[in-house]
């Protein structure tokens, strides 16, 4: 264990978590527990908190489409491809528990390796995935997975429906396009439109998102189409109910052009959000998992021993591959140690009745890039 002695200040409230040592039986099946183990001995992983359905994966011994929930199979140690249809849009992703788009793309998932240093002066992953999200490729793929989504717009609180017909559609008019959709390229060159149209929009075009039969998934009409039909009389009262009129199927037309998507709808504002959203619901569950023994302790100032604060996890063991702590006013509290092998942080007394400090923990359990953040608060009493 080593010892440290930080001393930049810290202006973070405590938690209470106690609630947690008597309802943790219940909680252990609503957070969002470690990816569960089936009958058959793998592990269910999920794309993004909120799930993209509808994708198709394959591991090394597991296959099949991500469900309702943007679930999948893996065996821990497998790597992960992801297609959408017949589209590859992720080649080697270590399956894991959650997978994020930031994992798609080998450089990022680097970095998310390799933590950001707060101004408190502790460990932390958040930073490092608001910079990452600004990634073009990044921003292109999840832009397009979003227009992909049955219901264009993807609300709070709800994940990306890709629904069979869609990629019925997709599969059907890959063959067709220009060129190969390419993510890597620049968000202009993605999204061009007219005569030079984008493989990306070239594909969209031809997907059709109403229900089959709509009038908004017929063929566009032509101008030869349209130019065979006879004019509307300027009389409304000789207008024929069964008759189509030139300028009936004007309109038509209009309303198909209107109803296809493209991917200007969806800019990198939105990327950014929705990406934002399900990066924190990931690390809200995770966090949600683990607390302390105590969430405040008070001590008198002649109790100078070492005290111990220990981080537990609902529902069972823990494993940290690497902790970091800082304790607000050293002149009243002092660190000794900490240790990611016995999870715990160790402190002492030195400042006078009344004194008080936030000691704030950062840790990050095995098996995630992710850290987690807990408070105990320590007063000294009379």
């Amino acid at each position: 264990m080593a010892a440290v002695h930080l001393t930049r200040p810290s202006f973070m409230l405590p938690r209470a978590l106690l609630t947690a040592l008597f309802i943790s039986p219940l909680l252990s099946g609503c957070l969002g527990g470690d990816s569960d183990n089936n009958g058959n001995g793998t592990s269910t992983g999920k794309v993004n908190a909120l799930g993209v359905s509808g994708l198709s994966y394959q591991t090394a011994s597991q296959s099949g489409k991500t469900n309702t929930k943007g679930q999948f199979q893996y065996y821990p140690g497998e790597t992960l491809n992801l297609w959408v249809g017949d589209l590859p849009i992720a080649e080697g992703v270590p399956a894991q528990e959650w997978v994020t788009p930031l994992e798609f793309f080998p450089d990022l998932r680097a970095q998310l390796q390799v933590p950001s240093v707060d101004d408190e002066g502790l460990s932390t992953h958040t930073i490092t995935e608001q910079q990452l999200i600004t990634d073009v490729s990044l921003g292109n793929l999840t832009r397009f997975l979003i227009a992909l989504n049955w219901t264009e717009k993807v609300r709070e609180g709800e994940g990306i429906e890709i629904r069979d017909r869609v990629i019925q559609q997709l599969n059907a008019a890959l063959p067709s396009l220009s060129g190969a959709i390419d993510f890597t390229v620049s968000q202009t060159e993605f999204d061009a439109t007219g005569t030079a149209s984008s493989p990306a929009n070239q594909l969209l075009a031809e997907i059709c998102f109403y229900p089959v039969g709509d009038e908004l998934c017929e063929k566009l009409p032509t101008q030869a189409d349209i130019d065979s039909l006879p004019e509307r009389p300027e009389d409304d009262n000789e207008w024929d109910p069964e008759v189509e009129y030139k300028q009936d199927l004007e309109a038509k037309k209009q309303r198909i052009i209107e109803a296809a998507r493209s991917m200007d709808e969806v800019d990198a504002e939105d990327a950014r959000d929705y990406l934002k959203r399900e990066l924190k619901k990931i690390s809200t569950i995770i966090g949600n998992r683990f607390y302390l023994d105590n969430h405040t302790a008070e001590h008198a100032p002649n109790d100078t021993g070492i005290k111990q604060v220990k981080i537990r996890r609902i529902g069972g063991g823990i494993e940290l591959s690497d902790i970091g702590a800082i304790t607000t006013r050293p002149q009243d509290v002092v660190l000794h140690s900490y240790s990611k092998q016995m999870a715990e942080v160790e402190y002492y007394v030195s400042g006078p009745a009344g004194g008080e400090s936030e000691i704030v923990i950062s840790f990050s359990p095995e098996n995630t890039y992710r850290w987690v953040r807990k408070n105990l608060r320590v007063v000294i009493t009379d």
